[in-house]
């Protein structure tokens, strides 16, 4: 075992950079975290949190990918995202005011720009997220863990959700059964019990992606979401769309069970917008009725696959979808005989938690320790996920 790996091996006080980008393509979220111990034992103390929006070339880059996009423009990207994540990890140590030298970890999880797994049943499960490990590693002098969806994958897992692991260090409360509710691009739920072996999670559905896909196609970019739903608020969804997307066959097929922009992206928001272009419906409404999508996809899933086996106190949300009010507020009077809280809560913001998280499960591979749940992603067996990058020898 090389030295730099042994010493992380061997060190209980980590400083650890999380590295987060989600469906929303919007940037990367940047945390900084020390972590003491691993595994159940794990105590951690976020330091310091940052969003870095990516810059207009990266993100018109990602836009424009298709299946039919060339090979060189992937690997392209895949570089320019790996700087784009080292110099989102530098920021965030340096605006902590910490040493660069003192950085024992950076775990990203890169950008997904494809997920096929097995519950689609459509060829050979795969994924691929961009942000060269290398570039990262060799920009910030750090060891670099990454790409973490593979190894489940290739044990027959999803895949996806990845985070359960890091609710359950976070957010487990002995005796009490919480929900740990993401609201990014996607939507998912991890039920938070106090045994690690009856942990359960999934993808609800679509959290913000089909609004802010919508919203930056009609706005032919220069609205990137509904802010502070306004466009929502003065809206009123309508049932019989609502409806149509709720009969999705997604939303009934059991976990485990992940989605993303294969299924609620770019082609379906297009198709949306073309019914407000053909004056079917107007883009407030449209916009009411997509957030609806996302509050009614989250309650029929609760109803469908949690409520019947556990009995939740509490709903702990976290994600860009808790800075919308208008969501939250329906969210809230869906779910108002359980408390509802947010990870702010807690002392980690609700954007923060996904780049956290990370941080956690980077630090459970070079500890040693599996990262994920065979009840969540459907893994044959547990595994470690990710892949080392070591710092300069």
């Amino acid at each position: 075992m090389p030295d730099k790996l042994k010493s992380l091996f061997d060190k209980k006080e980590k400083l650890v950079v999380g590295l987060m980008s989600g469906t929303s393509r919007d940037g990367i979220d940047a945390a900084l975290v020390k972590i003491l111990g691993s595994g159940g034992d794990t105590r951690i103390e976020l330091i310091k949190f940052i969003c870095v929006p990516y810059e207009d070339a990266i993100r018109e880059g990602l836009e424009a990918l298709t299946p039919l996009c060339s090979v060189a423009e992937i690997s392209r990207l895949n570089f320019l995202i790996g700087g784009a994540f080292a110099n989102a990890a530098l920021s965030v140590i340096d605006e902590s005011g910490t040493d660069r030298k003192l950085i024992d970890l950076i775990g990203s999880h890169g950008q997904t720009v494809y997920h096929n797994p097995p519950s689609r049943d459509d060829g050979i499960p795969s994924t691929l997220q961009l942000g060269e490990l290398d570039v990262i590693a060799e920009a910030t002098g750090v060891t670099t863990v990454g790409d973490f969806r593979t190894r489940d994958i290739a044990a027959g897992g999803e895949g996806a959700p990845l985070v359960p692991y890091a609710d359950y260090i976070l957010f487990m409360k002995p005796g009490e059964v919480r929900i740990a509710q993401n609201i990014g691009g996607i939507a998912n739920a991890t039920v938070i019990t106090e045994s690690l072996e009856d942990v359960t999670a999934f993808d609800t559905g679509p959290g913000n992606m089909l609004m802010d896909r919508v919203m930056s196609i009609s706005t032919s970019g220069r609205k990137q979401f509904d802010k502070d739903g306004e466009y929502a608020s003065r809206g009123k969804a309508d049932e019989k769309l609502l409806n149509e997307l709720l009969a999705d066959p997604y939303f009934m097929k059991p976990p485990p069970k992940s989605t993303g922009e294969e299924l609620f992206g770019v082609e379906r928001a297009e198709a949306l917008v073309s019914r407000v272009r053909s004056g079917e419906i107007s883009l407030d409404d449209l916009i009411a009725t997509l957030l609806e999508l996302t509050v009614k996809s989250i309650s029929l899933s609760y109803e469908r696959f949690i409520f019947p086996r556990f009995r939740a106190s509490e709903i702990i949300f976290s994600g860009g979808g808790c800075r919308n009010p208008v969501l939250m507020e329906r969210l809230r009077t869906e779910f108002n005989e359980i408390k509802c809280s947010a990870t702010d809560d807690y002392g980690i913001p609700a954007d923060a938690k996904e780049s956290v998280a990370f941080a956690i499960l980077a630090n459970e591979l070079v500890s040693g320790n599996p990262g994920n749940l065979t009840r969540v992603t459907g893994a044959s067996h547990r595994v470690p996920m990710g892949k080392i990058v070591l710092a300069r020898l």
